[in-house]
This record gives structure tokens, C-alpha cells and sequence, in this order.
């Protein structure tokens, strides 16, 4: 990813950074807080956030930020005195001012108070597992399937999550829950198979008064999805299907599958929620490869209001087990499977499988690599404008 502002270049994947087309050299520090900076453009940056997201969290003095501070500045061509692009803000922090451009278009503004309105309500599974949902956005609904890593509350200021709610909110009335045993949801691990993670949808489909709708389902909501359109195929218009498996990890059949599943339930077992770095590197690497440092830190921050370390375990082993092969050929919704081509999580493969056995299921595939999609990626358009495409 690219920033661009001010004739300065930022290249995070090179880790370069040039000014009016002259590459300059940048200590790592003074490249990562310039990096910060600026993807919080036009908000401030507190002293301690610089110290969690670039010395990650370590004891750090006064002076040594000023000395950063002073070389961002001296870098992009600012001086204390004039602050023309970089304010500071007396005993609280910085704001870059703005605007800096993200892979040649303009950076995405922060939500406003009257696009984050929700009412959160909450309804009771077949047996009687609280589901906390939310309805946001306007027209004819569309239900999101559960998935991981969702919190209700937190979702509309994450710069993962709330890209997808506001675009989505702009053509839907779209209906959201977080899963047993994550976010506002209760938290008690009770009944983790697919038969009960089908409940919760049917019981947030019943309490939000929806007749005939479609699913969006991504990743582990996919073959949940696809079971409720089996069991309710007079409730469901269409499905679109993204990132998704008809076969959990366990189920694929290869001894490199189940390596795969098991190293990522060590990785979530040592790092869960922890600020250290190679976690985050890590599971940010498998499931979002192209995240900004913002987005990373927003989902460590997620993981531990999300679930806890042992119910994110036990949601893994869960739908690893997941195979909803036998129940393609049974779906009678129009399908819309949409897959980035180098998903690490999903292989692309599985897309392969779920729009040959949906009878007339229409395949997609974006370039891409990230499991989790960024509004900030070339895919993401391509995957917005085929699904709003299919939903007519």
C-alpha cells in the first residue's frame, strides 16, 4: 500500500519513503510513526498510541519522541514553527493534517456520528443462548451470517469492519449478529455444531421480522448459511458466499489441512489478544496479509472483546469439523461464490466445490489475498460491485 500527501511517497510494502520523486532513507521508527500519522489523517494521535504501535508498548521517554517527531518533520519538509503538516496538540498528542491519498485515491474519512446510530437487540436461540443483533443502513434487508471476530459495539469504529457495514448500508438494511460465544453474545460455550449455529440465524431472522431475504455469509457463516437455506428454502432469495468452505479444515483430507488447523489454534492459544508483535505479524500475515498497522492493532484489540482465548479455541475446533458437501445440490437460492485467488485461510479450491455443487451457482474470483476484505485493496471494488450486481 501506497500514502501518498504533500509530494511524499510512503510505500509500506517496501518500506521506502520518497519526496518530490527522490527516494530518502527513514530509521524504522521515524518510519513507522510517519506511517501512523498519517493513516490517522485529520485526527489525533495520542502520545500513548505512538508508544503502543511503534515501540509497542515498551517504557519510552519524552525526549525520544520529540526526536522522531522532529525527524518526521524535518523528513516530509515541516518544522516545529510553521506545523503547516504536522500539529501538535499540547499534552495530548499529534494530527497530521491532511489529505493523503491511499494507492492513488483519497484516504476513507471517519464515520459521523449520524451513519453510526444502531440499536442492539437481543433474541434467544432454540435453546436459549442470548444472540445480540443490530439492523443499520436503509432498503430491503439483507442478513449478514455470523462469523469470527465481530463485536456489535466495536465494529462501527473499526477501520476492518465499518467500511463493509456503511457501503453495504448505503443500498441495504442490513442485519448483523455476533455468534455464540462471541461479542455482545452470550458468551457461555453451549452447542457449537452447525445445527446450533443454524438456530441463532433462524432465531435473529424471526426477531428482526424478516419474510424472504437474502444472506451475505463470509468465511465459517458460509456453510452455515448454506444449511439454513436447506432447512428454510422459502425464507431465502439469494446467497452470496464469500471466502468461504463446504469443507472445514479437518475435512479436507490432507495431512497438510490438518497441520494448517492445528498451527492456527497454537497461534490463537500463545497470542491471543496480546500486544505483542509477532502475533499480530503472524495471524495478520494469514488473514489479512495487505492490513494497514491500523487495522492490525484494531484486531488485536477485537480478538479479546470478541471472545476469549479459550472460546476462540473451541469456535476453531467447532467449524474445522464443518462439511456441508451432501447439502449443495439441495439449495434452491440463486448463488453468488466470491473468492480472493490467494485466500491462505480458505483455499480457492473450496469455492471451486461450492459453486459446482449449488445447482447454477455463478463463480467469482478477485485477485487477491486477503481472507478479510480491505477497503483499501484493488479488490475490494471488484468484490462490492459483484455482489450489489447479483442483489440487484
Amino acid at each position: 500500500m501506497r500514502l501518498t500527501f504533500h509530494g511524499c511517497e510512503l510505500d509500506l510494502k517496501r518500506h521506502s519513503f520518497s519526496r518530490n520523486g527522490e527516494e530518502r532513507p527513514l530509521e524504522p521508527q521515524v518510519f513507522d510513526l510517519l506511517a501512523l500519522l498519517c493513516q490517522h489523517a485529520d485526527t489525533l494521535v495520542t502520545r500513548d498510541q505512538i508508544i503502543t504501535e511503534v515501540w509497542q508498548g515498551r517504557i519510552v521517554s519524552e525526549a525520544a519522541i520529540s526526536s522522531r517527531i522532529n525527524s518526521v518533520r524535518r523528513a516530509i519538509g515541516d518544522d516545529g514553527r510553521r506545523q503547516a503538516m504536522l500539529r501538535t496538540v499540547p499534552r495530548l498528542g499529534f494530527q497530521f493534517i491532511g489529505p493523503v491519498e491511499v494507492d492513488g485515491a483519497a484516504a476513507r474519512p471517519a464515520a459521523s456520528e449520524t451513519t453510526t446510530a444502531q440499536a442492539i437487540r437481543m433474541t434467544r436461540s432454540r435453546d436459549g443462548t442470548g444472540i445480540a443483533f443490530a439492523t443499520t443502513g436503509q432498503g430491503p434487508p439483507l442478513l449478514r451470517a455470523g462469523h469470527f471476530l465481530t463485536h456489535l459495539e466495536q465494529d462501527w469504529h473499526s477501520p476492518i469492519w465499518r467500511p463493509i457495514l456503511e457501503d453495504i448500508g448505503q443500498h441495504f438494511s442490513f442485519v448483523r449478529y455476533d455468534q455464540r460465544a462471541t461479542g455482545l453474545s452470550d458468551q457461555t460455550v453451549v452447542g457449537l455444531d452447525l445445527d446450533c449455529l443454524v438456530d441463532d440465524l433462524a432465531a435473529v431472522a424471526e426477531a428482526a421480522g424478516l419474510d424472504r431475504f437474502p444472506i451475505f455469509a463470509a468465511s465459517q457463516g458460509v456453510p452455515v448459511a448454506i444449511a439454513y437455506a436447506v432447512r428454510h428454502p422459502e425464507k431465502v432469495s439469494k446467497l452470496v458466499l464469500y471466502g468461504g468452505y463446504a469443507q472445514g479444515r479437518s475435512r479436507r483430507g490432507t495431512a497438510e489441512e490438518r497441520e494448517n488447523a492445528e498451527a492456527i489454534k497454537t497461534v490463537i492459544r500463545n497470542g491471543w489478544g496480546r500486544r505483542g508483535a509477532a502475533f499480530a505479524a503472524a495471524f495478520s500475515t494469514l488473514y489479512m496479509p495487505d492490513a494497514t498497522q491500523d487495522q492490525i492493532a484494531h484486531m488485536r484489540d477485537l480478538q479479546l472483546a470478541s471472545a476469549t482465548p479459550e472460546n476462540a479455541v473451541a469456535l476453531r475446533v467447532a467449524i474445522d469439523q464443518f462439511d456441508v458437501t451432501g447439502l449443495l445440490e439441495r439449495v434452491r437460492a440463486p448463488t453468488l461464490v466470491v473468492h480472493a485467488r490467494e485466500d491462505s485461510v480458505h483455499p480457492v479450491e473450496q469455492a471451486s466445490v461450492l459453486a459446482t455443487g449449488i445447482p447454477g451457482a455463478e463463480l467469482h474470483v478477485v485477485e487477491g489475498r486477503n481472507h478479510i476484505p480491505l477497503w483499501q485493496t484493488q479488490s475490494w471494488q471488484s468484490v462490492m460491485q459483484a455482489m450489489l450486481r447479483f442483489l440487484g
